[in-house]
């Protein structure tokens, strides 16, 4: 190469110069470009949150209208606020509330079911289980809602299972007092989410 430059008249440092400079310059456009896309990207990424956050907010605040009548400032605020009013009027954390609720619904339809349909009872039975299990798992000994009438009437409601189940064997059928006095404590609890 050294015969060639020579024979060009140009310094090799000349070309190395020239050679680098037109790299520089090309990657320079490259970079633009890529920084450019991504700016591009992140600003659509950006518009199209805040555009569907604000469809959600919109939405939550038109709800709480027809609810409660508070309009925006209350949609905002309930979308921000880990809590939530009960029917008795307590605010209380929502993952609570839909965790308690959880266990009245699969409660309820699992005490409806024919113990005859086997199939059926134990697929509402297994949801039962597994909400109770969830709650528990999260509830059990916290303080801020180990007060509440609620989840003392859930408690009711497991304690009686466990005692029956343990006296009676994992597959025995409940008897309609049994039944009777869950519900009760189901309705009891569904007063206060």
């Amino acid at each position: 190469m050294g015969f060639i430059v020579s024979s060009m008249n140009l310094s090799p440092t000349l070309i190395h110069e020239q050679v680098k400079s037109k790299l520089q310059e090309r990657s320079h456009v490259y970079v633009q470009s890529r920084c450019g896309f991504l700016k591009c990207v992140g600003v659509s990424l950006l518009a199209t949150t805040l555009e569907f956050s604000g469809l959600q907010a919109q939405a939550k605040a038109e709800e709480k209208e027809e609810v409660e009548g508070e309009g925006v400032v209350g949609a905002f605020k309930s979308l921000f606020d880990p809590n939530e009013k009960t029917k008795s009027g307590k605010e209380l954390p929502k993952a609570y509330l839909k965790s308690a609720r959880e266990v009245v619904k699969t409660m309820r339809e699992s005490l409806k079911e024919d113990p005859k349909d086997n199939a059926k009872f134990r697929r509402s039975a297994d949801a039962a289980k597994e909400s109770i299990r969830d709650y528990l798992s999260n509830w059990r000994g916290q303080k801020s809602i180990a007060g509440e009438e609620s989840y003392a009437e859930l408690e009711n409601v497991i304690r009686a299972l466990a005692k029956f189940y343990s006296k009676a064997g994992p597959s025995a059928p409940l008897p309609d007092e049994v039944k009777t006095e869950i519900l009760d404590d189901l309705n009891k609890a569904e007063e206060f989410l």
